[in-house]
């Protein structure tokens, strides 16, 4: 008899912990919802439990499936910077406070998007004066996983100086001129990844139903069985055997030893490289929530395969379309800035693997709908990675958003190369200005193009605007040039600008074969 009754008890017990209404992190209280459009929201609860959804008026009612999950519908409603209470009821009841409407936006990447409020110029300035309440952020932990994940641990919060420091730079200056400049609500998801490959990103099946990205999935496919083999295991543990070793005897020695320890192999596995780990891990469970767009700042680690970025780029792009099933919403992003040691030599300088990234970042323009792309050729830093002017960075990202979304009449495309015409021993460049004109900055002196002829040996050239957006390029060595290119090196010195302010987009008028195109 006690047996019998302890038993119904747990079984009770059981029963009740599971009739638990459970909401996932990116639906809670301070949050904002998409204005104008219908948004997803989404849970867990009992299977076959109905749960209805009381908002601005409206009730909306989903049942659980026969994995607890159940999702409604809120209809589209205008911006609302009241706050304003969500109600959620099930086998529990939930309600979500502080709900505010205006725009959101996903903020993504590598590490330079990564980077932090605190961690660029003026930061002081910044977080002190980052009272911005109507402003909302969240903020998605870093997982890689080959198993998809349902949600991790965060929370919206209200933008202040206490928690603004850690965010994206880019993201919160982004959001920032948004909210000044549209005076609605802002919510801001930042789930950048410093160090991240693209392909990381992208929904592995899709990656390998496509031919061309056989390569990259064929080096996937051996880099995994090599690493959850006994071969990697035991040659990890001879590498860090020997790294102690050396360690130890700089230390008796008295000596400095910087050498970083061997990573294990498993580092790979989990990490932010390997096909699908960040859109299992940080990217799904965020898919479906109701968004703007996406501001996007990543290349560094793919800057090797910037042949194959041209194609991964824009299919990651449609891959997120797809699945967030709310159509080609905007998505907006950074080309690489400038970086590394200037080269005085025209052939070293041109030999460059992050030109052609840019050259593929500034392609995706062509091969998608609502995309768009931010130079900023002028702002990097020669030795350091992360330049720490990320403020006029996330400026120019606003201006596509504000121009393209919100339908502000204002500068926001960078000139791109249009033509290119042969004679008289001169290139006649053409530049699509977008209704601007062309000037130089600093100096009066156009600089960055250099010129080749048939034997397509590059060499500085001499350059002038020649109208609102023509540009004569010639060198005194070559008398029959058949290409030009401008701005083309890791850290090109160029002055070509707009009189709005915005650079040149860097470009080539040839199609050589590029340095990163896979050899057969």
């Amino acid at each position: 008899m006690k047996l019998t009754t302890l038993t119904l008890l747990l079984a009770s017990l059981a029963l009740s912990a599971r009739a638990e209404l459970k909401l996932p992190a990116i639906i809670g209280d301070n949050m904002v919802l998409q204005q104008k459009q219908t948004n997803p929201l989404w849970g867990w609860d009992t299977p076959g439990t109905e749960v209805t959804v009381t908002f601005a008026g409206q009730t909306k009612s989903g049942k659980a499936g026969a994995d607890g999950k159940w999702t409604v519908k809120l209809d589209p409603v205008p911006a609302n910077a009241k706050p304003a209470t969500i109600s959620i009821k099930g086998s529990s009841t939930k309600e979500l406070k502080n709900v505010l409407v205006g725009e959101v936006w996903i903020c993504s990447g590598q590490s330079n998007m990564q980077w932090s409020v605190q961690s660029s110029w003026d930061a002081d300035l910044e977080i002190a004066s980052a009272k911005h309440p109507l402003i909302r952020l969240i903020t998605v932990p870093n997982v890689g996983t080959q198993e998809p994940q349902q949600d991790f641990k965060g929370a919206w919060a209200e933008c202040s100086p206490q928690n603004v420091g850690g965010f994206s730079a880019v993201g919160f200056f982004f959001g920032r001129v948004l909210h000044k400049t549209l005076d609605v609500p802002v919510g801001l998801i930042n789930n950048a990844w410093g160090g991240s490959a693209a392909e990381a990103w992208v929904n592995r099946g899709e990656l390998e139903k496509d031919p061309r990205f056989k390569l990259l999935m064929d080096n996937t496919n051996k880099n995994e069985a090599f690493l959850s083999s006994d071969a990697a295991k035991q040659k990890y543990e001879a590498d860090l055997a020997a790294w102690k070793k050396q360690a130890d005897e700089a230390k008796a020695a008295g000596k400095p030893f910087t050498a970083r320890a061997p990573g294990a192999p498993d580092g790979w596995l989990r990490g932010n490289a390997r096909p699908g780990n960040i859109y299992n891990g940080a990217l799904l469970p965020t898919i479906g929530y109701g968004i703007k767009g996406a501001i996007w700042y990543q290349g560094e680690s793919n800057a090797g395969r910037a042949y194959e970025y041209a194609s991964l780029f824009p299919f990651m792009i449609q891959n997120w379309r797809n699945e967030w099933k709310q159509g080609d919403f905007s998505f907006y992003w950074v080309q690489l800035a400038d970086f590394m040691a200037e080269k005085t030599d025209a052939e070293q300088a041109t030999a460059s693997q992050w030109a052609e990234l840019r050259e593929s970042q500034t392609k995706t323009q062509n091969a998608i709908k609502n995309g768009g792309q931010a130079v900023i050729i002028d702002l990097g830093e020669a030795n350091d990675i992360h330049p720490k002017n990320k403020r006029d960075v996330a400026e120019r990202l606003a201006r596509w958003a504000l121009a393209k979304d919100y339908g502000m009449k204002l500068p926001y495309r960078s000139p791109e190369f249009k033509s290119a015409e042969f004679t008289g021993g001169k290139a006649i460049v053409t530049l699509d200005t977008f209704g601007s004109t062309l000037r130089t900055v600093d100096v009066s002196e156009v600089k960055g193009f250099v010129i080749c002829g048939e034997d397509k040996k590059w060499t500085w050239a001499t350059a002038k605007i020649i109208g609102k957006d023509k540009v004569e390029v010639s060198a005194p060595g070559v008398v029959k040039p058949v290409a030009v290119r401008y701005a083309w090196s890791d850290n090109p010195v160029c002055n070509l600008f707009t009189t709005d302010g915005l650079p040149v987009t860097p470009f080539r008028s040839d199609d050589f074969e590029m340095l990163t195109k896979p050899k057969q």
